[in-house]
């Protein structure tokens, strides 16, 4: 039995202190011995062809640690929110060495653009020779393309029609594909140009990713699959996750994830412009849920103002659906400024009942994002004082 101690609190403090300082340095060396491992790991799966993310092991390892972590009376979600930051790190890591495609010569149109840069530095890291072709090169075109295994077209949606037309005639084997937000015309535009094999894709996500490890590439049948799919395995091995629909289906979809979002957001952020709201004030009102709605709607006025409104003029049939949108706002604006709240309440009951289970589940995922974004709001303010 140990003798209870003597010191002051003071001096009590700065030992517990000391002590914290101790235990962090050794988490350190401990994540430091697993980035080796995670290393050799990857290694390992380069040497034999497995892909970067498997969510079935990321999933039973995950679960494994809650349940230890719940064993010693440690947060299941704290840990569960550690090991995913550490995951990601990994990921990270393992793919810039995984070299693949030297056999491979890729040519990217649009490769000086921002989605187009990202395609080839991954392309070059994996090994391939990576042509870049954009309009002050163009001269270059079939020079670049005559022994193309792939032509990947990423330029502005308004052009890529037009410059799929201009292609040269490509190899045989050759995969023609695009990283277009639309799909329907784009597919269309390239099986008429090329009779090799053909894909669309539309990565889910901005330039700005440091790994495609578990982001979303939506792919669009073209012609020949079995031809394109060493492109679609590379995509697999960089751990994206591969979603498979027709050009139609995608594009319909596209309406309510892009099109009504983005002119959305557009609106309320035109609309707090036009207020003149304080949006400092509004960001030291808010908690983290409207504190995260406001930093989407700003984040969207970072980027480019040509490419939203491509996404939202390529498919003017959107129009008439955002037309019922304005028309159900407009409906039940009408229905509280009259004070009919038994309305608003019936409508939310229906709405409720048709997102079912998704409801929960959104609210439970959701929780997660806001503690991660009020953990960051705190360190910003932090920072700033």
């Amino acid at each position: 039995m140990s003798e209870p101690s003597t010191a002051t609190p003071e001096v009590r403090l700065q030992q517990l202190r000391e002590a914290i300082d101790e235990t962090d340095n050794a988490l350190l060396n401990l994540l430091y011995q697993r980035k080796q491992l995670a290393a050799e790991v990857g290694v390992v799966k380069r040497a034999m062809g497995q892909p970067l993310y498997v969510p079935e092991r990321e999933a039973k390892l995950l679960e494994a640690r809650r349940e230890e972590a719940e064993k010693i009376g440690l947060s299941p979600d704290l840990i569960e929110d550690v090991l995913r930051r550490i995951i990601r790190e990994s990921y990270h890591q393992q793919q810039a060495a995984d070299v693949h495609l030297e056999q491979r010569t890729i040519v990217v149109v649009g490769g000086d653009g921002a989605l187009g840069r990202l395609f080839v530095e991954r392309f070059r890291e994996a090994g391939a020779t990576v042509y870049s072709l954009d309009q002050g090169d163009w001269h270059r075109a079939e020079e670049y393309c005559h022994a193309a295994d792939l032509v990947l077209v990423s330029v502005p949606i308004a052009a890529t029609e037009e410059v799929i037309a201009n292609l040269p005639t490509l190899p045989e084997q050759c995969i023609l594909a695009d990283v277009t937000s639309v799909k329907q015309k784009p597919l269309q535009a390239m099986l008429a140009q090329h009779n090799g094999p053909v894909v669309g894709l539309h990565p889910m996500f901005g330039p700005q990713v440091a790994t495609l490890a578990k982001q979303l590439i939506v792919i669009a049948e073209g012609r020949q699959p079995e031809a394109y799919q060493w492109l679609l395995d590379t995509l697999a091995r960089w751990g994206a996750q591969l979603y498979t629909t027709t050009a139609a289906r995608h594009d319909e979809a596209m309406g309510f994830i892009q099109v009504m979002r983005h002119l959305s957001t557009f609106v309320y952020g035109a609309h707090l412009a036009e207020e003149r709201a304080d949006l400092q004030q509004l960001l030291d009102l808010s908690s983290p849920i409207y504190r995260l709605e406001l930093m989407m709607v700003g984040r969207l006025f970072a980027q480019n103002a040509d490419l939203y409104a491509d996404i939202i003029l390529a498919h003017p049939e959107n129009f008439a659906m955002l037309r019922r949108y304005l028309k159900t706002f407009d409906e039940y604006l009408a229905a509280l400024e009259a004070g009919d709240k038994s309305r608003f309440v019936e409508k939310f009951a229906e709405v409720s009942s048709y997102f079912g289970e998704f409801s929960q589940k959104f609210l439970e995922d959701s929780q997660r994002l806001l503690a991660s974004a009020g953990d960051a709001h705190q360190l910003s303010q932090v920072a700033g004082r």
